[in-house]
């Protein structure tokens, strides 16, 4: 108690000599001690001084939480809410506050107050009128609304009109221009510009002319007054002053965000088109940018994020205190060190970050412990990029007070834009045990949370924010984005439209909401959601990207082109265009403009991996499109990327690897030569004649059937038609084949043995090759059998291997689109040793893949399945865990999810399905991997893998020329026509063996004209 007591004095003492911030220190450490309304009350009001206004809302609330009929706080939140310029708010909040006093036993005095401001700010109904404007702060002048202090009470200022007010600021900053390092010029011309300063000023002037004005305010500090409390015991309050960055619609402190920019974070579309989060940043980005992780939001009437004192506190500071104004010599240093604090604040709301620094420094110099000086010299290195900087501010302002819950959560802003996730979290934390129900600080968290890739914490803390925030767009969007990475679909819809519903012109919602169909392949609504972006804004670049990312999904590389000339024509650096747009004219032939958007994205500088990966990415695609350039006048059998590109070459290509080994070992292509030279290429024809309409009708019935019915797959008719045409040669060429075996065999029929047995002969004989490379070549032509590269010999006739066959496939794939890598893995480098498998995850972290996670179930159900079986599995290091023993087989059972089967077996762990040998009887084949291997500390990846070794490629290749013989017989043999199911069983070895990068829909392409 005693303690409390000589709080209480200091108290009275800061506040006689105005020094809030050290006051704002008292009342923090008073209310941890006691939850007393008239405290918080007080706390408001010491903000409302620094010009803290969203903090004196926050304190408001709190205060209104406990007590619905604290007259104090209704005052003081209105005014705050005007002076952020939110006068409807203000309006509403007084009227609330009149009814409660109209129907409680209210002060009389704050009851006439609140009827005086509502009568005022009825009648300020035009912004640009010329009635007196609302004074947003709360005066302390009056002796009937003074700042209470053991009764006590300020002195009564005179009015001043606004040459005095402006010639008293520039004689204000030439006394302090030493201390400060500011300008003496600055002050005056903020005196002349600001919105704020020329409305108290016409303020002050209407009242020396004899106009109204608004009655002084009721609400200053009350300390050992009569005013109502209440004790209730709380914990974590705010407890210093804050630098805040508040603004009309939304108060946002330095917020956080994924990056809604077309200059930040636009990369992270590339790893997964379909199943990643495009992070996309809204336009109205701070000129910092605050190292693309940080932003502050636009205020209206063209106001910096800070929503703190410069000029307009020197003014209210004048006419609170004549005295103050007249000499230029305050009371106590202290008012110097918070009007200081304030200018630098300004500054930083300026944008002039080093001029804000050493104003903070100059405080410092005289208090290097002064935490809110610490703070803001910390947020202007933010901005500046001077990340460790900031963070070194941070720490020390926490160092000076341990509660300073600010400073722990800008330091946590800070650490996350460094990609210090798990540091980020544990400073938003603490930032929010000191104040538990921060809206603000639940939506940096739920942000940080989702970058960590812990959706389900994201969820919820953006939850839990919308709850205290319902008007929180930003927390509504991303909360959308958590749910749909943990499969909540339809509620991800949901939140996702009540973002838009609370601003229609929501960029960063339209765009995030874009995102969001485009990952569950419903191309109609992306489509929709983009347009209302360009609606919003006809020149943002980000849209215009997104759309041709899209179309170019979608196989319409054209329409993909234009968009993305124009994102480009308002954004000419940027790297994902570039590279886009190359790939849609490497796909539709035009090679010249294909590699001038290579070489463009390769000329680049860039300051991300995300984007370096797109360069690499852009010199192999460079040099293949050279290659098929070199192809384009020749018959599309001497199109051969397995056979004449390098080994090395392609598997860098396949696994995005840096290119400086490829240069220095591999042969590269010469550039664009005569063949691309005006009037050198050949012309193609495009004359659409009734055969050509009937073959595409039928390419593009038979490619409709490769669509999985699944979120996550966009319809692609380039890759349909393509798929289509690919089955329709694979079936003119195997016909011809086996007609022709057909006939032989009706040949031998004549020549078999007395004995009545037929002389056995070899049905599979190697193609000769017309490239360089091999193996697997095909031809344009559908009558020319020796364009084909089929061997005629008058001995066997023409013959095809099953990978012959495959390989036409493989070269329409190659063709449908350039960008992927899709390669014979026997013909990768000698690397392909130590292995080089498919990928099909599941689940990753704790996203539920969109494309592949329907099988999730099935494929727990099998790994069970499969455990049970064989009691035990392997582990990373390819040992046996031995699972037979203590009930595990039984525990394994009883699992329901990859979590609980993870925490059985106790380690990262593989298994194997296996394939009965139709090549040797009673054999067993290893079919594909399922594994299970944690990630971090938050989730797994529980996937299908397919490694694909030189061992397990002689085993397969036996067991798929043993099929494709099956088949071969099949038609050609007696039993023609009868139901054998070899085709099958030949795909399944085809699909379980994943013998291509990515590419199972060659499968498809031959199944079809067999079956």
């Amino acid at each position: 108690m005693a303690s409390a007591a000589s709080e209480r004095v200091e108290l009275a003492k800061l506040c006689s000599s105005r020094n809030w911030s050290k006051a704002i220190r008292i009342l923090d450490s008073l209310l941890a001690q006691s939850c007393i309304i008239q405290d918080i009350c007080n706390r408001a009001f010491c903000y409302s001084q620094l010009e803290l206004h969203k903090h004196v809302i926050k304190d408001c609330d709190k205060a209104l939480q406990l007590d619905p009929t604290v007259l104090q706080a209704y005052i003081l939140k209105g005014r705050a809410f005007l002076a952020l310029g939110r006068k409807e708010d203000a309006l509403l909040v007084w009227e609330k506050g009149y009814e409660h006093a109209l129907r409680e036993s209210a002060d009389l005095k704050q009851l006439l107050e609140l009827e005086e401001l509502l009568k005022v700010a009825k009648q300020d109904t035009n912004v640009n009128c010329e009635n007196p404007v609302i004074d947003s702060r709360p005066s302390v002048s009056t002796a009937e609304s003074g700042t209470h202090v053991n009764g006590k009470v300020g002195q009564i200022c005179e009015n001043l009109n606004k040459f005095e007010i402006c010639e008293k600021l520039e004689n204000l900053n030439k006394s302090d221009s030493t201390s400060s390092s500011y300008e003496p010029s600055d002050m005056p011309k903020i005196c002349i510009k600001s919105r704020d300063n020329a409305d108290i000023c016409n303020e002050i002037s209407h009242k020396v002319n004899g106009g109204s004005s608004m009655p002084e305010s009721e609400s200053g500090i009350h300390i050992n007054g009569k005013s109502s409390e209440a004790s209730k015991n709380c914990n974590g309050l705010n407890d210093i002053s804050k630098i805040t960055y508040g603004s009309s619609e939304s108060s946002t402190e330095f917020n956080l965000c994924n990056g809604f920019s077309d200059k930040a974070n636009a990369n992270e579309k590339l790893n997964g088109q379909m199943n990643g989060t495009h992070d996309i940043s809204d336009k109205s980005r701070s000129d910092s940018e605050f190292f693309k992780e940080l932003k502050t939001t636009n205020l209206p009437h063209g106001k910096s994020p800070l929503s703190c004192g410069n000029t307009s506190d020197t003014i209210e500071e004048v006419k609170r205190d004549k005295k103050f104004g007249v000499t230029r010599n305050s009371k106590t240093k202290s008012i110097s060190v918070d009007f200081r604090l304030s200018r630098g604040i300004a500054q930083v709301n300026d944008g002039k970050y080093a001029y804000a620094v050493s104003i903070f420094d100059q405080i410092l110099k005289e208090n290097p412990t002064y935490p809110e000086a610490l703070i803001g010299r910390g947020t202007a290195y933010a901005f500046q990029r001077e990340l460790e900087a900031a963070i070194a501010d941070f720490t020390k302002a926490i160092e000076s007070n341990s509660s300073a819950g600010e400073a722990w959560k800008r330091r946590g802003q800070a650490r996350a834009a460094l990609g210090e996730s798990v540091e980020a979290i544990k400073d938003l934390t603490k930032a929010l045990e000191i104040e538990p129900n921060s809206a603000d600080i639940l939506h940096e968290r739920g942000i940080v949370n989702f970058k960590y890739k812990d959706y389900y914490a994201a969820v919820r803390d953006l939850s839990e924010c919308v709850k205290l925030d319902k008007d929180n767009k930003s927390a509504y969007t991303y909360w959308g984005l958590a749910l749909s990475m943990i499969g909540e679909y339809k509620k991800a819809e949901e939140t996702h439209l009540k973002a838009i519903q609370l601003d229609w012109n929501f960029l960063e919602g339209w765009g995030h909401m874009t995102t969001f169909y485009q990952d569950l392949g419903n191309s109609a609504k992306a489509l929709e959601c983009l347009q209302e972006m360009l609606r919003i804004d006809e020149r943002f670049p980000k849209a215009y990207h997104l759309r041709g990312l899209l179309l170019h999904g979608m196989g319409q590389h054209k329409k993909a082109i234009e968009d993305l000339s124009t994102g480009l024509s308002i954004e000419t650096s940027n790297v994902e265009c570039l590279y886009l747009r190359g790939s849609c004219y490497h796909a539709i032939g035009q090679y010249r403009e294909a590699v001038k958007d290579y070489d463009a994205a390769l000329d680049l500088e860039l300051d991300s991996m995300e984007k370096f990966v797109l360069q690499c990415l852009a010199f192999y695609q460079k040099e293949i499109a050279l290659y098929t350039a070199s192809k384009v006048n020749s018959e599309f059998c001497w199109f051969d990327i397995d056979g004449d590109i390098d080994p090395l070459f392609k598997e860098y290509w396949c696994k995005r690897l840096h290119p400086k080994n490829v240069c220095e070992k591999v042969y590269r292509q010469p550039p664009l030569r005569d063949s691309l030279k005006k009037g050198k290429l050949r012309k193609q024809d495009f004359a659409v004649t009734k055969q050509k309409t009937a073959l595409l009708l039928a390419a593009d019935s038979i490619g409709k059937k490769i669509q999985y019915d699944v979120p996550g797959f966009l319809s692609n008719r380039r890759q349909h038609r393509m798929a289509g045409l690919a089955a329709i040669e694979i079936a003119q060429k195997v016909l011809k084949v086996w007609r022709s075996l057909q006939a032989e065999r009706k040949h031998s029929t004549k020549n078999t043995t007395k004995s009545g047995k037929r002389a056995r002969r070899k049905d599979r004989i190697n193609i000769a090759s017309q490239n360089r490379g091999g193996a697997c070549c095909s031809t344009s032509s559908m009558l020319d059998t020796s364009s084909y590269g089929i061997t005629e010999e008058r001995s066997t006739g023409p013959t095809m291997s099953w990978q012959d066959v495959y390989s036409l496939a493989v070269k329409w794939r190659q063709i449908s689109e350039p960008c992927d890598p899709v390669v014979w893995v026997n013909k990768l480098s000698e690397e392909f040793n130590s292995g080089f498998g498919s990928h099909t995850p599941m689940i990753l972290g704790q996203a539920k893949v969109a494309r592949y996670f329907s099988n999730y179930e099935r494929t727990l159900n099998v790994a069970k399945t499969v455990i049970k079986d064989k009691q035990y599995v392997h582990n990373k290091n390819d040992d046996i865990i031995d699972l037979s023993k203590d009930g595990k087989l039984q525990d394994i059972m009883l699992t329901k999810t990859c979590d609980d089967l993870y925490k059985v077996v106790g380690e990262d762990f593989w298994l194997a399905t296996w394939c009965n040998s139709t090549a040797f009887e009673g054999k067993q084949l290893e079919g594909t991997r399922i594994t299970l291997v944690k990630t971090g500390e938050i989730g797994y990846d529980f996937a299908i893998r397919t490694p694909c070794t030189p061992a397990r490629w002689d085993e397969f290749d036996a067991e798929m020329t043993m099929a494709w013989e099956a088949v071969c017989n099949a038609y050609c043999g007696d039993n023609y026509g009868s139901t054998d199911f070899s085709v099958l069983e030949n795909v399944q070895f085809y699909a379980t063996f994943k013998r291509l990068c990515c590419c199972w829909v060659c499968g498809f392409a031959w199944s079809v004209p067999c079956c």
